[in-house]
């Protein structure tokens, strides 16, 4: 299981049996001392069971960011209720870390499996990660981002920018 995988998990275990969630080691590897943004999805049985994350960086470092958006994925999905401790076997993890998001100037930029995407209207702001399961185009991506922001989806009078993720499961 991959580093950030096991953080994710052990964090929302912690979590839930009431222990304090881990603590920032003196020797943080390099890759986890940097600043990114980061989603935590859980699946039990394939399905869905939360995910939470951030476009940007909101911790100091991708450690920490893990474990604030484990336990909200657990905890704090609103299309989900609470993670109870006895489910923690049967839970799935996956940790997204994402690039630097960079402005699309036309939408032939894109391409759902390859780039999550960000669409933005005023102070409203919808975000997609890519190559998710039952998305099959760009254009099904974008409207699925503007109804997430609450943006109509045929509105076109919008600010698109795509980024990247290095998935971990």
């Amino acid at each position: 299981m991959h580093p950030y995988v096991e953080l994710a998990k052990k964090a929302i275990s912690d979590y839930l049996k009431g222990k304090k969630t881990p603590s920032i080691p003196s020797d943080l590897p390099p890759e986890m001392q940097k600043k990114a943004g980061v989603f935590v999805c859980l699946k039990k049985s394939g399905k869905l069971r939360g995910c939470i994350g951030t476009f940007s960086p909101s911790c100091q470092n991708i450690y920490q960011e893990i474990i604030r958006n484990a336990v909200s994925a657990a905890n704090e999905d609103p299309r989900f209720p609470p993670v109870s401790e006895e489910e923690l076997e049967e839970l799935a993890y996956s940790v997204d870390v994402l690039s630097e998001p960079t402005m699309v100037h036309d939408i032939s930029e894109l391409d759902h499996t390859r780039y999550g995407v960000i669409v933005t209207k005023d102070f409203r702001r919808g975000l997609l990660l890519p190559d998710i399961e039952g998305v099959g185009s760009v254009q099904e991506q974008l409207k699925i981002a503007k109804l997430k922001a609450g943006i109509n989806p045929a509105d076109e009078d919008v600010v698109i920018y795509k980024f990247t993720v290095e998935r971990y499961k």
